[in-house]
């Protein structure tokens, strides 16, 4: 039984899956894996199904009834995993825009005393490759936009590859994350630490998808811009992100 769990969503990834489930299980470590699905057409499901058979022990499948949006999916992750007892659970896309190697880097960040680490583009180390410059100028703005709003001290505020610590997610009131896009990153980020929570940035490259098509669009973006202004209000009027309302009514 390992004690680290990787969370990948998936909408038609046919192209990437199953050369990512081959690469995280060729990994040093010992990480388990759960993809949960929203209902692809293309048939990423039955792929990640065939390979069961082969990795019955450590690949597991959640299936929901349709694309539901990237944050409800982590949630739901993020729940099986903690009813699982999995000590460190991860964040990765399936597109190989995060590099698996990495994911050990973010273990031993959790590992060595950080609540949360963050694979970050944005600190000494880090970078992007393949992305044209207005959009590395634009993802680098976002997160100064966020960082100026919120005071949240992370540089890279909309990064999606991340390890929790289990402590970290029990605390968390995951049903009162309200964002579902690259706003649920940031909106992850800022309870963790407004919950007092020690963050690490990990330094890596962040290298734009080869197969499949990207998942961003102007709803995601708009839903990030305002939504950084509404859990910034939000703190203004006493809103907790804590899991327990004994928790909240104590003062704690």
């Amino acid at each position: 039984m390992s004690d680290k769990l990787v969370i990948i969503p998936t909408y038609n990834e046919k192209g990437n899956i199953a050369r990512m489930i081959e690469k995280v299980f060729s990994l040093s470590e010992n990480f388990h894996l759960l993809i949960v699905d929203d209902n692809s057409p293309d048939g990423t499901a039955q792929i990640v199904k065939d390979l069961q058979r082969q990795y019955s022990d450590k690949l597991f499948i959640e299936e929901r009834a349709g694309k539901q949006g990237l944050g409800t999916a982590y949630i739901h992750g993020f729940k099986w995993a903690l009813e699982n007892g999995y000590e460190y659970i991860f964040e990765m896309d399936a597109d190989f825009s995060h590099n698996p190697d990495n994911l050990i880097d973010l273990y031993k960040a959790c590992y060595d005393g950080a609540d949360m680490s963050v694979g970050s583009r944005y600190t000494k180390g880090g970078g992007v490759s393949n992305w044209p410059k207005n959009r590395v100028l634009l993802s680098f703005c976002a997160s100064v936009y966020v960082r100026m709003i919120t005071f949240l001290p992370v540089k890279d505020t909309t990064a999606g590859f991340v390890c929790y610590t289990k402590k970290v997610l029990e605390s968390i009131n995951l049903d009162r994350i309200q964002f579902v896009g690259y706003a649920f990153q940031i909106e992850m980020k800022y309870a963790c630490w407004k919950l007092g929570y020690k963050i690490k940035e990990v330094p890596i490259v962040f290298t734009d998808r080869e197969v499949g098509q990207s998942k961003m669009s102007g709803k995601i973006f708009k839903e990030a811009i305002f939504g950084v202004l509404i859990m910034r209000l939000q703190s203004f009027f006493g809103r907790s992100y804590h899991q327990s309302e004994d928790i909240v009514d104590s003062g704690k």
